[in-house]
């Protein structure tokens, strides 16, 4: 297994610690601006932030070490989407971000997955990652820890703007990409 694919190896696992931390009650509490936060929420941040990292790192090992393989190019995009939805389902639990919203989200990036597969199989191509998914996955990101950090004692509501600017990015890009790949609906 070369390092590429041990990154994202290592993302996928840090799926469930991630979640564990988050659901831990501990008594512990940092501030944050006006904001308390518990410890084992900032951990969870900490392990989020370095799981993303984990994900521009093995893309660009991959790429730039020849090291593209089967397993690289199906479980890099499977754990990322996992550990947003992981986030965004806890999130939900916990009364930050509607679940109407994150149910879009994930619609979203159920779609454009088969999309992705639909276009392989037909034409043997990749549908690569166009500006608005781009911008969709950044929002997503930075929303995350910005929900997690307690907007880093902010006062404005970073989080819900970015949150928010995700949604409307996961919407647009999902046009964008069926829109783009129209011409494989036209038999139907």
């Amino acid at each position: 297994m070369n390092i590429a694919n041990k990154l994202t190896l290592a993302r996928v696992i840090m799926i469930p610690i991630f979640i564990g931390f988050m659901l831990l009650q501990g008594a512990q509490m940092l501030t944050f601006g006006s904001e308390s936060v518990p410890v084992t929420q900032l951990i969870a941040g900490v392990i989020f932030i370095v799981a993303s990292i984990t994900d521009y790192l093995d893309g660009y090992l991959a790429r730039k070490l020849h090291l593209v393989t089967s397993f690289g190019a199906f479980f890099d995009p499977m754990a990322d989407k996992l550990l947003v939805i992981a986030a965004l389902m806890l999130f939900v639990e916990k009364g930050w971000v509607p679940a109407w919203a994150v149910f879009i989200i994930i619609a979203r990036e159920l779609m454009v997955t088969g999309l992705r597969v639909l276009l392989a199989q037909t034409n043997g191509k990749v549908m690569a990652a166009a500006l608005p998914g781009k911008i969709k996955t950044m929002t997503q990101m930075l929303a995350i820890i910005f929900f997690l950090f307690a907007n880093f004692g902010i006062s404005l509501p970073i989080a819900q703007v970015l949150f928010y600017t995700c949604l409307f990015f996961t919407v647009y890009s999902g046009i964008d990409y069926f829109w783009n790949a129209r011409f494989l609906f036209r038999e139907l």
